[in-house]
């Protein structure tokens, strides 16, 4: 068999170190593109919940509450949105920026670009990171000019702004309709409990059953009063009168109004059931309900009153807010490429390559010999 033919030592470093080597110098001196970074850090504030409750001076004693991290993470992928990038694209040209570099074939955006290479293009040049601790998030914006990557980071801190406000706004809007909803059917079940309250009082004729019925027992209690010194004063003539004299039949005539009278008085109180609902103390218990629901519905009312005023406070002012800790910065020194960072990687990448090789080499020639 045919002893397998292997590169020489030589063939290896010119292959594995000096061609990789060569071209990565090539690249880096001639044709890597200059790349600035611009950086801000910024965080998302939110109006006191408070804010609204209070009256007056105590508005401007509410603070600011922390940040959500769902709202900094709802802008972290607002930035690297497509909607972003096609804004960033129609005010700044950001597509004709990033095929700007002719040389660079590894950074440059080629014509004809599909829309998912281009928004991978972005994403990779816009960095975004968030400090779990406080909530801030850092933006690292990649341009090839200093000028465009300050413009860049601070057209895309407004337009974050606008998506805060628009974002907030929108929820206060909807939180605004269903406190109106809650409102309106608040005060429809508030009609209904009154009407049904004034239309018991109209089909039973009276005002305030518990009322009458303790007007009833205090009539009950003067008619027993009355009763009982009538029954004294006939116990007293029959002592010194016949029972056909008229003044006994008189007072016997008293006494037997008097306790009709006193026999009604106490039906009106205590009726049977089927006593076509007269009862007063049935009468007192059914108004008592209606009045309880009316009661109920207005504290309901009141409530849901409030609810709307608040929203509608909510709704005029700025609940939430990015808030920019640092401006954009304008670099004056190219951050990318690191180009002896990236050649002493290279190198050594290189020469691990080779080194393997080598032994590899070796191991194959020693089984041959």
């Amino acid at each position: 068999m045919k002893p397998l033919k292997l590169p020489t030592p030589r063939r290896l470093q010119l292959m594995l170190l000096a061609l990789p080597m060569l071209l990565a110098l090539l690249y880096y001196s001639v044709f890597a593109a200059d790349r600035y970074v611009s950086e801000s850090v910024i965080t998302v504030r939110q109006a006191s919940q408070t804010a609204s409750h209070v009256p007056g001076a105590a508005l401007l004693l509410a603070g600011i509450t922390p940040p959500s991290r769902e709202d900094t993470l709802y802008l972290m992928r607002y930035v690297h949105s497509l909607d972003l990038l096609r804004v960033l694209d129609a005010k700044l040209k950001l597509r004709e920026h990033l095929a700007s570099p002719r040389l660079d074939p590894f950074y440059r955006l080629w014509d004809g670009s599909t829309q998912e290479t281009f928004l991978r293009a972005y994403r990779n040049r816009v960095e975004v990171g968030i400090d779990d601790l406080s909530g801030l998030l850092t933006l690292r914006v990649q341009g090839f000019d200093p000028d465009y990557a300050q413009a860049l980071n601070a057209a895309i801190l407004e337009h974050s702004e606008r998506f805060v406000n628009a974002f907030s706004q929108r929820m206060a809007r909807e939180q605004m309709a269903f406190a109106e909803t809650e409102l309106a059917r608040a005060s429809e079940q508030l009609q209904a409990a009154q009407a049904r309250l004034l239309d018991y009082q109209t089909r039973n004729r009276v005002l305030d059953p518990a009322a009458q019925a303790q007007a009833s027992g205090v009539l009950t209690t003067e008619l027993q009063a009355q009763l009982t010194r009538l029954e004294a004063e006939l116990k007293d003539a029959l002592g010194y009168l016949n029972e056909d004299a008229h003044p006994v039949k008189a007072l016997r005539n008293r006494i037997a109004a008097l306790r009709a009278q006193l026999d009604v008085e106490r039906l009106r109180g205590t009726a049977p059931a089927g006593a076509e609902g007269k009862r007063l103390n049935a009468q007192a218990m059914q108004f008592h309900e209606l009045q309880a629901r009316v009661l109920f519905a207005q504290d309901a009312y009141k409530l849901a009153l409030t609810a709307v005023e608040n929203a509608r406070i909510d709704a005029s002012r700025k609940l939430k807010s990015v808030v920019v800790i640092d401006n954009p910065s304008r670099p004056e020194d190219a951050y990318y490429p690191r180009r002896i960072y990236s050649l002493l990687t290279i190198l050594l990448v290189c020469t691990l390559l080779y080194v393997t090789a080598r032994l590899v080499v070796a191991t194959i020639r020693d089984h041959q010999d």
